[in-house]
Formats: structure tokens, C-alpha cells, sequence
């Protein structure tokens, strides 16, 4: 089992669900959160004063799945969220040792 995490734009986010279902990954957990790259932050104006924005805004996704599937989600996720400019994100593939369904005692491949 792999554990996916991607980074990726928050306008990209349905857009990466719906074709995540269309393959049957029926789980997923969201995130919003900040952050930086090589696109750094960006400089704003508010009431007349600049302001850099050091951390941008990002969706985080985290998908646990089966060693088979991997492949399929990682290309998924990256032809889905991909924009061509900069920012549009990473993905980590991530071992997982174990997963528990906590209704029903499943483990492993089972809980997922």
C-alpha cells in the first residue's frame, strides 16, 4: 500500500476529484493549506501599501491506495492538476505500513 499526497492549485481541485472517481478511487481526504516553491510568493497591493504574500494558497490531497493503483493515480492527478506555469504542484508516493477501518476492524488492502 502507498499513501499519495499531491499539492496542487485550489481551482484544479474538483477537476482532480472527478477524474480520481472516474478511475474508482472512492477516498480521499482534503486539505486547504500553504505554502512555497520555486514560484515563492508574490507581491500585493491593499490600500495603497505593497505586501508580499510569502505562502500561496494550496489544496493538499492524500489518497492511501493499493500497490496496483499507483501508476494510474499518480498520472491521473498530474494530467488532471497540470497547467503548464509555474506552481502547479508535486506529488509524493509515500509506503504505508498498515491501514485500519476503525467501524469494522478491516486491515490493510481491505481498509483502504
Amino acid at each position: 500500500m502507498k499513501l499519495i499526497e499531491a499539492i496542487i492549485k485550489p481551482f484544479k481541485l474538483d477537476e482532480v476529484k472527478d477524474a480520481l472517481n472516474e478511475i474508482g478511487i472512492e477516498g480521499i481526504t482534503v486539505s486547504e493549506v500553504k505554502g512555497y516553491g520555486r514560484q515563492k510568493g508574490h507581491t500585493e497591493l491593499y490600500r495603497g501599501a505593497e505586501y508580499v504574500v510569502d505562502f500561496i494558497p494550496k489544496i493538499k490531497l492524500e489518497i492511501a491506495v493499493s500497490d496496483e493503483l499507483v501508476n494510474k493515480v499518480v498520472e491521473t492527478i498530474m494530467n488532471t492538476a497540470k497547467t503548464g506555469r509555474i506552481g502547479d504542484g508535486k506529488i509524493f508516493v509515500i509506503p504505508l505500513e498498515e491501514a485500519v477501518r476503525i467501524r469494522t476492524g478491516e486491515q490493510g488492502s481491505e481498509a483502504i
